[in-house]
């Protein structure tokens, strides 16, 4: 008894896969990798070679047209082969299942029209160009590309701008409504802080990215800077990243292990303003006591001035340049491959729609280790950490300023009790 198997691979919507689990022992696989010349090869076989058992994914890897699959199925059928799909309820040999082929056929009919549309998305990626959907505000559509509309990208351009100077998110969105009337929910803010399309990126649903698609509305080191604060503030209690004071949100008892929250007391007929740090579900009895706001700001300058350059120097920065080299050079050698390509097909070595598959398939990867690189911390760590050590430096920034800078490098502030006295410790980020 000879079973033979047979695959259809799409390379616009799949990769070739080698590992398929037939459930049999199969004597020889035809795999077709975007033309269907083994399936030729197959038929070709089968005519010289008696087969008994045909295995088959789905029936509509036999042809891109129901007529194409019916006339193959006869075909096959004609000489004696038994067809089997193991992903469908279909066995040629079967009575009662061949009863069900028209309703098969109208599955494949309706697969194949999605795999059509597919197609046609797919196509358009190897051209890099802009996803079906809407357009996100601050371009629109141009030839086979975004490009920038100049009635609205300065609105977004100024809410990157306002976030990158001040960290906080919802106060953007205040900012973008207070200024230029424009109405956006924070999840839309966070949704243009983290999209691809401001950067000058272009994002697929199938989650791949290419790179330098169009003209971006913000650089690369501004999108690196923006992530940084994103994956701080995420660390931060809800609704603290936009806190008018500087320690919101970093500080905790240690003894009772709950946040601290900056609250503020007056006394009647004064205007001045006494401002504490209290813990508001302190478990203890009686509770931890406030502690004035301002020692604790105090203490945290005098703490970072003196452990910040301390803490940067035990950063292993070769192991870190290490890094980076090793990301820049396979992007440079990803980036020399793709040069080459007009060359290859010049000469006929490839043709232009594998070219297009191997250029599309580069660019993603060089997207990917871009995305990586960012993730690193800046090069200038060092110089920077020793320009705010100096104590004026903090003195002389407003609450918002000192805030964005306390989150840029501390991760929490701990509180340490010791009968009615305390110290504090700063734990940075690295």
């Amino acid at each position: 008894m000879k079973i033979i198997a047979y695959t259809y691979t799409d390379p616009l919507l799949e990769s070739s896969s080698d590992e398929v689990n037939w459930g049999w022992e199969v004597d020889c696989v035809y795999q077709d990798l975007g033309n269907r010349s083994q399936l030729q090869q197959l038929f070709t076989d089968c005519q010289s070679e008696p087969v008994d058992y045909l295995l088959i994914r789905r029936l509509e890897e036999l042809g891109d047209t129901v007529d194409e699959v019916s006339d193959r199925l006869n075909e096959l059928e004609a000489m004696c082969v038994i067809i089997i799909a193991i992903e469908q309820p279909y066995t040629s040999e079967n009575s009662d299942i061949r009863s069900e082929l028209l309703n098969l056929l109208h599955e494949v009919q309706r697969q194949q029209r999605s795999r059509r549309i597919r197609q046609g998305h797919a196509r358009s990626r190897l051209d890099a160009a802009p996803p079906p959907g809407k357009v996100p505000y601050g371009y629109r559509r141009g030839k086979g590309k975004y490009t920038i509309d100049r009635s609205t990208s300065p609105v977004v351009k100024d809410f990157f701008e306002h976030f990158l100077l001040y960290g906080s998110l919802r106060g953007s969105v205040r900012y973008l409504a207070k200024k230029y009337g424009k109405k956006i929910s924070v999840t839309t803010g966070r949704r243009w802080l983290t999209n691809p399309v401001y950067r000058g990126d272009t994002a697929y649903h199938n989650g791949e990215i290419l790179s330098n698609t169009h003209v971006p509305i913000i650089s690369k080191e501004e999108a690196a800077q923006i992530d940084r604060l994103l994956r701080r503030n995420s660390r931060l209690p809800s609704r603290t990243a936009s806190a008018p004071r500087s320690l919101a949100g970093l500080v905790i008892c240690d003894e009772c292990q709950s946040h601290l929250v900056v609250t503020s007391v007056t006394q009647r007929n004064q205007d001045k303003e006494y401002l504490y740090l209290r813990s508001i579900s302190c478990p203890k009895h009686p509770k931890c006591r406030a502690i004035p706001y301002q020692e604790v700001l105090e203490h945290t300058i005098e703490t970072v001035c003196r452990d910040l350059p301390l803490a940067v120097a035990g950063i292993n920065f070769p192991q870190l340049d290490a890094v980076k080299n090793s990301l820049s050079e396979a992007i440079a050698r990803q980036q020399e491959i793709l040069a080459q390509l007009p060359t290859l097909i010049e000469t006929g070595i490839l043709d232009t729609e594998t070219a297009k598959l191997r250029a599309y398939k580069l660019r993603t990867e060089i997207s990917a280790m871009q995305a990586k690189l960012a993730t690193l911390p800046p090069v200038n760590l060092r110089s920077v950490a020793q320009a705010v050590s100096i104590p004026q430096f903090w003195l002389d920034l407003s609450e918002a300023e000192r805030r964005f800078y306390f989150r840029e490098f501390i991760r929490q502030i701990e509180i340490i009790r010791q009968d009615k006295n305390w110290y504090l410790q700063v734990i940075f980020i690295f």
